[in-house]
């Protein structure tokens, strides 16, 4: 009579217990990155508007200023994903938040217009690596039990570091006046999470993948003995990698794995994000535009990105149950729909705002789970490079998204603008329900 198979390395990781002194751990020193991400897109709402007052710039060259940034998350979301790939998520996952702070000092001392827009997009490079990197890590750090859930909550550190950055904002310029200002105040913080990142173990699966078995071995043997589970024989699996491909040959490797599931991603991050962006560049301009004074604007919008923590809640409780399909093609529509709803009511404030912070809850219902969703439709060897894509895609959207939005804004209105989005995004879903599977408890391979 034969033995059973022993079990492989990566099998024994999804199915450790959750601790949070290891995996809770990990899921903090990525959350924070994920936080700073989203300070540094919402930092362009706050931006555009103070920085065309000082250089006297009309809104469609203010608009350059977000469009430099996302383009540059946008190349750096590939670029970063494909290094973590390739050379490990430990070595990307601290080298972005460096390249961010170096450029993020350059920009706040910039002498002009031109130079800001370039250290900008530079910041972002450094920057847009993250989210694909501290996906990639954090989801082959966690139990598949609790993978969509933990994943889904990382989205709970984009309300806090879009709401700091509205509120810091808003407090500078009450009290200095200076938007350089702005920018000093985050850079001490990233530095810092930098420094914490370079103690993160690297990921099994990732050495398994590379055929660095030892390797795998002690971070598998070191998380079965802090996390207190039963220590068992184990295999790490073979694997036969090719030779790491470039970025045009990446690209053709995701659209070969599965046109379907590539095609869905793209689309899903394009126009669900291209949403959430525009309210985020331009709400705190609609705003001031409606009446309001710039500073309470800017703690409006503060409060809206905070309300996203009651919807990344939401999403948390919800993604297990009702699956990740469902939630999307939910929530997403809707988002767009109180974004026209708003612009509807801009002449009665109250009633705006209180829509806004509508917004901000069912928009953040979205996005946990989109970036949950697509983190888990791609095998080991294509996640991080899968989403860094479909990031990538979203921030060119979202870049150049504003321009054509600040461009048509007084012709068509915002009314019409917003439901053009929502349009999209009701394509996109769509196209998720016909082509791509359900992942709720799918093991990661």
């Amino acid at each position: 009579m034969s033995s059973a198979p022993l079990p492989s390395g990566t099998s024994i990781v999804q199915e450790l217990p959750f601790k949070w002194k290891v995996q809770g751990t990990i899921f903090i020193i990525g959350g924070l990155g994920f936080m700073f991400d989203a300070w540094d897109v919402t930092l362009n709402g706050a931006l555009i508007p103070l920085v065309a007052e000082q250089w006297g710039l009309d809104r469609p060259t203010a608009a350059l200023l977000g469009t430099s940034n996302l383009v540059g998350m946008a190349l750096g979301a590939f670029l970063w994903g494909g290094i973590a790939d390739r050379y490990g998520r430990k070595n990307a996952f601290s080298l972005t938040l460096l390249m961010f702070s170096l450029f993020t000092i350059l920009g706040a001392l910039s002498p002009n217009f031109g130079f800001f827009v370039a250290f900008r997009f530079l910041a972002g490079v450094g920057l847009g690596g993250c989210i694909p990197v501290d996906y990639a890590l954090v989801g082959e750090f966690t139990p598949s039990k609790l993978r969509g859930r933990v994943l889904t909550a990382m989205d709970g550190w984009w309300p806090v570091g879009a709401a700091l950055s509205f509120f810091v904002s808003g407090w500078v310029m009450a009290t200095a006046d200076n938007w350089r200002l702005i920018l000093a105040v985050m850079i001490l913080p990233a530095f810092m999470v930098y420094l914490v990142r370079r103690s993160m173990p690297e990921s099994p699966l990732f050495l398994a993948a590379k055929g660095r078995d030892a390797e795998a071995r002690a971070v598998i043997d070191q998380l079965v003995e802090r996390t207190g589970a039963d220590k068992r024989d184990y295999v790490i699996e073979p694997v036969q990698l090719p030779k790491a491909p470039r970025w045009w040959e990446q690209v053709a490797s995701l659209w070969k794995y599965s046109w379907k599931i590539t095609a869905t991603s793209w689309l899903l991050f394009m126009t669900i994000l291209l949403v959430y962006y525009l309210a985020l560049t331009w709400l705190p301009s609609i705003l001031t535009e409606a009446g309001m004074a710039q500073s309470t604007s800017f703690f409006a919008t503060a409060v809206m990105a905070l309300m996203g923590l009651v919807g990344v809640v939401i999403a948390a409780l919800l993604v297990e149950r009702v699956g990740r399909k469902w939630l999307l093609a939910i929530s997403a529509p809707i988002s767009g729909i109180v974004l026209i709803v708003v612009a509807q009511n801009l002449q009665v404030p109250a009633t705006a705002i209180a829509w806004v912070l509508v917004f901000g809850v069912v928009v953040q219902v979205a996005i946990p789970v989109l970036y949950a969703y697509v983190s888990e439709l791609y095998p080991t060897e294509l996640r991080a490079s899968g989403f860094g894509w479909a990031s990538t895609m979203s921030r060119f959207a979202a870049g150049f998204g504003p321009l054509l939005f600040a461009a048509l804004w007084p012709v068509v209105g915002l009314g019409w603008l917003f439901a053009g989005a929502t349009v999209l995004v009701l394509l996109a879903v769509l196209f998720m329900s016909r082509f791509a599977p359900e992942t709720r408890g799918m093991r990661l391979d």
